[in-house]
């Protein structure tokens, strides 16, 4: 008869062909002494102050600063969230701790705040594809650090307009609204194809309006233009 396997048996036996003072003292040296990537990702998780980060200034690259209107224009267009990056649930690159590290050496500073450019669903978010990690500079700047992950696709902005702002919306519907109306065949209600077009372009704005409505109430969903700097998921 075949015997159970006991996994903290075969555990020990393969621990057993380790060096235990070697094995002991890495472990020691990990405890000892978080890294810098450990410190860096401990200052992204637990900001320890809300001052400015203070940045040498000749020593900036004009063109990795964004102002908060420009962020806010992509977010808008493109239905992405901008908010700190303690609240990013995905993972963090190894490039982004080493361009953080070679940051902070450059200027001689420790950067403790944080921002992230990122789709909602990327973001541990409170009841109420494509990360970009930046550092505030302070006055509604911040400063590019790293971006990973795909780029988004490219006809995001194009699916993402309607829910753009209320009036995009209801151009959006609108202008459906029309279209279904102009695929149905004249005569089909009506013998006065005027009076059925116009009927049943009402009824078509009525239906589709309730149904946008209904998701939007059900799902708790807003538009861009008022949740791109949101922390609620349901906003």
């Amino acid at each position: 008869m075949l015997e159970n396997v006991n996994i903290k048996e075969k555990l020990d036996v393969e621990r057993g062909r380790c060096n235990e003072e070697a094995l002991l003292e890495e472990v020691h040296q990990l405890l000892a002494e978080p890294t810098p990537n450990q410190k860096i990702a401990n200052r992204i998780v637990n900001p320890q102050h809300q001052l400015p980060n203070q940045f040498n200034f000749d020593l900036l690259d004009a063109s990795r600063i964004y102002h908060i209107s420009q962020i806010g224009k992509i977010c808008i267009d493109y239905r992405l969230r901008f908010l700190d990056a303690k609240l990013f649930k995905g993972d963090i690159p190894k490039e982004a701790y080493q361009e953080i590290a070679s940051l902070e050496a450059k200027h001689a500073t420790e950067i403790n705040q944080f921002k992230m450019i990122a789709p909602a669903k990327l973001f541990k978010l409170e009841n109420a594809d494509d990360p970009i990690l930046l550092a505030s500079l302070g006055n509604d700047y911040y400063y590019f650090i790293h971006q990973w992950g795909n780029d988004l696709h490219s006809l995001r902005k194009i699916i993402m307009w309607p829910l753009k702002t209320f009036e995009n919306f209801m151009i959006t519907l609108f202008a459906l609204s029309a279209l279904v109306t102009f695929l149905v065949p004249s005569g089909l209600l009506s013998e006065n194809s005027t009076t059925e077009k116009l009927m049943l372009f009402m009824f078509m704005i009525k239906w589709m309006g309730t149904i946008a409505l209904y998701y939007g109430f059900a799902k708790g969903k807003n538009f861009s233009s008022a949740i791109w700097q949101s922390k609620y998921y349901n906003a």
